[in-house]
């Protein structure tokens, strides 16, 4: 093996990002993702593995240069360190009042997790930076020091270890049925451990009525912050589901009502972090259909989307963290009119926001459509006009309303200038690699880890007219709807989620079982007490200080009964 596992890398990073300060930790943060993707360079097959309790644990492990395992784990280990080193560059300007080292450590700490992941062998390793990630992606969401923040990070820690339980669990029901823990395929016909696997990747992947925690927690979170969770956490779920449970048709129906749903949630939602939130579940929701697809040009789509997703993801998140750094506001109704003093963060925006809506030319173009194609070939027919639906959502939410809100529209104003530099340099590279993955999709597609059957071409006549098609009606429906009213406008509102289930009927529910649970406990304490009670009396009415056997008998009597003893007992032993 030629280089070290990369999770230490970053181990050690956050360790010396502990121990500096000023211009010299800023430095360490740059070179920590760089050093990484160089180590990357020169990684070899091999692994490091122990045995424990009779099973053999992987903690890092690279299969044979070319196999589909080697190729996915590298795409993704060079995916997160370009999110580390974004993420990173994005948050040089924090100081001390920012909670800075904090959420530096923190930050690598997080992306170390996810690389260790990415480098697995086993689900028990997995397990152990499946919790990494939950325990250090917090300070992430607390370092915003709000009361809102601090619920919305411990309701977020309590249901990633509810998903780290249900892992482990799994990972040793899986080991009972078939004496195996590797990180690999797993079949959910009559596995109850499977199953229970798919939701805890589920609950990382913010599958349906799982998914509230990214609404409820990525909105709560920094600026920098957010751009960081946005990267790393759903992302190795998807990695996740595409080593275990590629082809399992149960998910292209998940995937289906994830890329739809989050549409009307994001229309009517004024807070523009959390419409970015719904659009990211909506495009999970590609990635997680092209994995239950399970076909080689579908898997390619859901890690090429994913890989995409990371980026012009991070870059919106990245604009609206600096209109919030920079005017304190982030909801739709109290911002517009900031193009005027902050162009160059409206252009990247508007780049990010075409990149979402796959625009020719643009990342996402290129990914989304390999799904949708996918579903095609493969005649799920049914899929396709679902995705086309989810699409044109997305143009709505994320491509239009974002900018449009928070740029546009009316002006609010606020005449706030623009970011730091680091600030705008992170989201200029975010912005120049969404042109370059979409205009040169050579340059990703000759990386993806599984094999095309057919070549795939995205720039054909049929996919770009059909897309400008769809583009060109989407915008004309917002128009139209703005112009006519309908169209919701940004108010300040409370948006009821799924998350009534844990906010409103869970407590309920809870609160009447125990309710219910007291009553009977009252009921059977006040029998038991009555029972013991009356027995207790019984007993001191013979054993008590005015009971019989209590009483004094004269040492006469005693005498006497002790002579009548000794006489049966020699009467009747002799």
């Amino acid at each position: 093996m030629g280089s070290v596992p990369p999770v230490l890398i970053f181990l050690v990073g956050a360790l010396v990002v502990a121990l500096t300060r000023g211009h010299v930790r800023r430095v360490v943060l740059l070179l920590i993702p760089v050093i990484g993707a160089i180590n990357l360079l020169g990684l070899e097959e091999g692994a490091v593995q122990f045995e424990m309790l009779g099973h053999t644990l992987v903690p890092y492990e690279l299969g044979p240069a070319g196999s589909e395992d080697a190729k996915l784990a590298m795409l993704f280990g060079y995916l997160f360190h370009l999110a580390a080193f974004l993420g990173n560059l994005f948050a040089l300007h924090l100081e001390k009042k920012d909670g800075a080292g904090v959420q530096h450590i923190a930050a690598v700490l997080y992306a170390g997790s996810a690389i260790g992941a990415v480098y697995t062998g086993d689900l028990i390793s997995l397990f152990v930076f499946w919790e990494l990630l939950a325990l250090t992606s917090v300070f992430l969401i607390w370092a915003r020091k709000t009361e809102r923040s601090f619920r919305a990070g411990f309701r977020y820690l309590v249901i990633h270890v509810l998903s780290g339980v249900l892992l482990l669990s799994g990972a040793l029901m899986l080991a009972h049925e078939t004496g195996s823990i590797e990180f690999g395929p797993i079949s959910l016909d009559g596995s109850m451990a499977g199953w229970v696997i798919l939701i805890a990747f589920g609950i990382k992947a913010a599958f349906p009525l799982l998914h509230t925690w990214i609404t409820d927690a990525y909105p709560e979170g920094t600026p920098t912050g957010t751009v960081f969770l946005s990267a790393f956490t759903t992302k190795v779920a998807v990695f996740a589901l595409v080593r275990t449970f590629a082809g399992e048709d149960v998910l292209i129906y998940v995937g289906v009502t994830m890329t739809c749903f989050p549409i009307f949630y994001a229309v009517i939602e004024n807070d523009l972090r959390r419409v970015l939130s719904y659009s990211m579940i909506n495009q999970i929701g590609f990635m997680v259909t092209g994995v239950g697809l399970g076909t080689a040009l579908a898997l390619n789509g859901a890690v090429a989307h994913a890989f995409a997703d990371v980026i012009f993801k991070g870059l919106l998140f990245m604009t609206m963290g600096s209109v919030l750094q920079m005017t304190g506001r982030i909801n739709g109704s109290d911002l517009g009119g900031l193009y005027k003093t902050m162009p160059i963060t409206a252009t990247f925006c508007v780049i990010g926001a075409m990149a979402i809506s796959a625009f020719p030319l643009f990342s996402a173009f290129i990914t989304k459509s390999m799904v949708m194609t996918a579903a095609l070939d493969e005649g799920h027919v049914w899929v396709w006009p679902f995705l086309l639906f989810a699409s044109a959502g997305v143009l709505e939410h994320a491509g239009i309303k974002i900018p449009y809100f928070s740029f546009f529209g009316h002006d609010s104003g606020i005449r706030a200038k623009e970011p730091p530099k680091n600030m705008l340099w992170a989201m200029g590279i975010g912005a120049v690699l969404c042109v370059v993955i979409g205009s040169f999709p050579s340059l990703l597609y000759n990386r993806l880890p599984f094999e095309f059957v057919t070549e795939y071409h995205p720039y054909d006549w049929t996919h770009i007219v059909t897309q400008l098609q769809l583009l060109l009606f989407g915008a004309l429906a917002v128009v139209w709807l703005m112009k006519r009213g309908i169209y919701p406008p940004e108010i300040r509102a409370l948006n009821i989620d799924a998350e009534w289930i844990y906010r409103w009927f869970g407590p309920r529910l809870v609160h009447g079982i125990g309710g219910a649970v007291a009553r009977v406990d009252s009921a059977v304490r006040t029998r038991v007490i009555g029972v013991v009670r009356g027995t207790l009396r019984g007993a001191r009415r013979g054993h008590g200080s005015q009971g019989i056997l209590a009483r004094t008998w004269p040492t006469g009597s005693m005498i006497l009964w002790v002579a009548v003893l000794l006489a049966a007992f020699l009467v009747f032993y002799f």
